[in-house]
């Protein structure tokens, strides 16, 4: 099989680390990237709190445990490497009734058992220490969990991949993908380009892509959750040291309104999870009827509502109202109120649903041909993305 010419269609933290890694291991061969933007990195990926995440959450023996363990290491060595401001700060994940001690004891326990180091449950006076503002019934300290910009990792990653020699065409939106002669031809209306192999990474839009490209049914369906976040203000930065998290539910793959420091010394809360009207909408007024129609005339939808109803009202309440917002983020830190928040930003999440109504919450390949689509890469996507990376080219493209 050739593999001197390689397309790689979306300009996310996996596109890019794909790209990266198959210069790496294939250094004859021509890499072009292919964004639709005129700069990488403008969604998911460059709109998430910049935490790098160490596999605690994982079920064990997934994909997506396995990978985070190694993905964490594999950035940090990249940030320290081509020194990418990070820290491992360490978090601290907060049970804050008796009825979320049990939760709190099974995460330690998966943690244990995906091999992460060093966990410890704190003693009030430890806690204080840490996070004096923080009200807990069991607090759990993570120490190799951190924080980092991902923008700067793919700045890096883009500027890399130039210098390996490879081409990034900006403002190029792909619309078409056909096999022929073991090559494949994508097109984006106006112009053609034929490759030996492509990989698609169209996060929000991988579905569509993928049937687009293949001409087969979607396999999975993806349903944009966006995630609203609120900054405290300078003078409440003092309610929060590091990472704090409350114990999230274990039915949904959203890890509640948390407290992040950011590289720059900022603070956010955040975020919820309210189903978006459209797969890029980061504002309640951003809409596409095409887009919306997509989504609740998906069956899976449709029985993730109805059986999630109350969770559905309960975000979208979050969403519109910030007392709502404010209240959840007063279990971990009673003393916060709207005098000390402000505004955030907001991104969206890629969440890949079945025909079921189930959250899928492990990562998805599917290689048909000469193409290879990454069809669901949640979180801990940015953090283990060059070990992904690492997993596709070795089990669907070597």
């Amino acid at each position: 099989m050739l593999k001197s010419n390689i397309g790689v269609i979306g300009g996310g933290i996996i596109g890019l680390s794909l790209a990266y890694k198959l210069q790496l291991k294939y250094p004859k061969s021509k890499i072009t990237l292919f964004e639709k933007e005129s700069e990488v990195g403008l969604h998911q990926s460059g709109r998430n709190s910049g935490v790098l995440h160490c596999g605690l959450h994982y079920q064990p023996g997934s994909l997506k445990a396995k990978l985070a363990v190694s993905g964490i290491n594999q950035m940090t060595k990249f940030c320290v490497d081509h020194k990418i401001s990070h820290d491992i700060c360490g978090k601290i994940v907060v049970a804050s009734d008796e009825r979320e001690v049990p939760f709190l004891d099974n995460l330690a326990n998966r943690g244990n058992k995906n091999g992460l180091q060093n966990l410890t449950f704190l003693s009030k006076s430890k806690l204080k220490e840490r996070e004096p503002y923080v009200s807990a019934k069991k607090a759990l300290l993570v120490p190799q969990e951190g924080i980092v910009d991902y923008k700067s990792v793919m700045k890096k990653m883009e500027e890399l991949i130039k210098i390996n020699g490879g081409e990034i065409m900006y403002s190029v939106k792909i619309n078409s993908a056909k096999n022929f002669n073991n090559s494949v031809i994508i097109s984006d209306t106006k112009n053609e380009w034929t490759f030996d192999f492509i990989f698609s990474c169209g996060g929000l839009y991988s579905d569509i892509n993928y049937s687009k490209f293949t001409g087969n049914k979607r396999p999975l369906r993806i349903i944009p959750f966006r995630g609203e976040y609120l900054m405290l203000k300078s003078e409440a930065k003092k309610f929060v040291n590091h990472l704090i998290y409350p114990v999230p539910d274990p039915q949904y793959p959203f890890l509640g309104v948390h407290f992040t420091r950011l590289i720059s010394g900022e603070r956010e809360v955040g975020p919820n999870a309210v189903f978006a009207f459209k797969r890029e909408g980061y504002k309640n007024s951003d809409i596409s009827i095409k887009e919306l129609f997509d989504s609740i005339s998906y069956k899976g939808f449709r029985k993730f509502a109805i059986n999630n109803f109350a969770f559905c009202i309960n975000e979208l309440k979050g969403s519109l109202l910030m007392s709502e917002f404010i209240g959840k983020a007063q279990k971990l830190i009673p003393e916060i109120n709207s005098s000390f928040l402000e505004k955030g930003t907001a991104g969206v999440r890629a969440q890949a649903m079945n025909d079921n109504g189930k959250l899928l919450m492990d990562f998805n390949v599917i290689r048909k041909g000469n193409q290879i689509h990454v069809l669901n890469a949640p979180s801990p996507g940015a953090t283990a993305s060059l070990s992904i990376a690492d997993h596709i080219i070795n089990n669907y493209f070597s």
